[in-house]
């Protein structure tokens, strides 16, 4: 257990949910300061921008390895540096940025992408970190967030285990106390196929740290499944709405769905309870209305009890269903009225 300012992370706690801005404020402060409005309206803890800058993210190359060939892309034939002065929050928008988070109550922090970033947000107080799973092998990076001392979230897309425990180390070694590891996959969207939710407890023990969830699938049942697993963070990218295009768009999800995620997340959570087999006050409550033997026709002394004139219904105010072919074929020792609970003492 620790926390990120006064938010609690832990197995026993509800989980912290992020809204991922990325580059959904297309270039628009004002687009940014109402993509804030709505997470704070949805509910979230946190909001989450990435600090970068075309020049400290990539190089400004026009060769085919600047250039995004996979077809399955979406941002296929795009070249590294337009896409990301693109998509890039201003330096400048930060602090007003959090600024507005901060009056709504939420957390907000960003994911640095080098060193310079890392600087610049220790200027803004930020309360934590978060490794983009991009960066999560880059040892520049890791060192200089480590030595902050503030908590660390760390995406694991594209590494390996072998990745993750070196990374890991390089952390811990380096001032890192409190780490959360979010499974990821990498791939935009992510399809549910892909995304292996049963890795969560199985990291949680390797690494011997909180886990979460980043998650790149259409809607909120991969979030909701991984706190059934054990994620006590989500992070989702979220926009205004889909429809209005920006680079992480496509994946993003909007307003409602995001209030949503919150919701259901939480109610995951609460549900997850423990090992338990006692009845509940309300269940106790509930016992009367289980089935039990009760005659349903009239019957006179010496009448013979049957498959017609006793039945299993509710309420539970007669025999057990356990005694039900014991009974049939014996006699009755008194006349019965219809809708009378059946007992022993009505039995020859």
């Amino acid at each position: 257990m620790f926390k990120i300012a006064n938010t609690i992370i832990s197995p026993d706690h509800k989980p912290f949910v992020i809204a991922e801005m990325s580059g959904n404020h297309n270039q628009s402060l004002d687009r940014a300061f109402a993509i804030v409005d709505a997470a704070a309206e949805a509910g979230v803890h946190a909001l989450k921008l990435q600090t970068y800058t075309a020049d400290t993210i990539t190089f400004n190359g026009s060769s085919d390895e600047f250039i995004i060939k996979d077809q399955n892309s979406l941002w296929k034939n795009q070249n590294l540096h337009k896409l990301y002065q693109l998509a890039y929050t201003p330096w400048e928008w930060h602090k007003p940025i959090f600024d507005r988070a901060k009056a709504h109550g939420m957390l907000a922090f960003s994911s640095p992408f080098d060193t310079t970033a890392v600087d610049f947000l220790e200027s803004l107080d930020v309360p934590c970190y978060k490794i983009a799973s991009f960066e999560n092998t880059d040892h520049i990076l890791l060192k200089k967030v480590a030595q902050t001392g503030k908590p660390v979230i760390m995406s694991t897309g594209v590494a390996s285990i072998a990745d993750i425990q070196e990374s890991v180390e390089v952390l811990r070694k380096h001032g890192c106390k409190d780490l959360v590891l979010l499974k990821c996959t990498s791939t935009y969207p992510a399809t549910p196929e892909s995304t292996n939710l049963l890795t969560i407890p199985h990291m949680r023990e390797l690494f011997d740290c909180q886990i979460g969830l980043s998650d790149h699938t259409m809607g909120i049942g991969a979030g909701i499944a991984a706190v059934a697993l054990g994620a006590r963070v989500l992070e989702k990218h979220f926009t205004l709405r889909r429809a209005d295009g920006g680079v992480d768009s496509a994946f993003s999800l909007e307003p409602e769905e995001l209030k949503n995620l919150v919701i259901e997340s939480e109610r995951a959570f609460l549900a997850m309870g423990k090992v338990n087999y006692i009845l509940s006050e309300k269940e106790q409550k509930s016992l009367q209305y289980k089935r039990s033997l009760y005659v349903v026709e009239p019957m006179k002394a010496g009448d013979i009890f049957n498959e017609q004139n006793v039945r299993s219904i509710r309420p539970s105010n007669g025999l057990h269903t356990r005694y039900y072919e014991e009974i049939l074929g014996k006699k009755a020792s008194i006349a019965i009225e219809a809708g009378t609970a059946l007992s022993f003492s009505m039995i020859l």
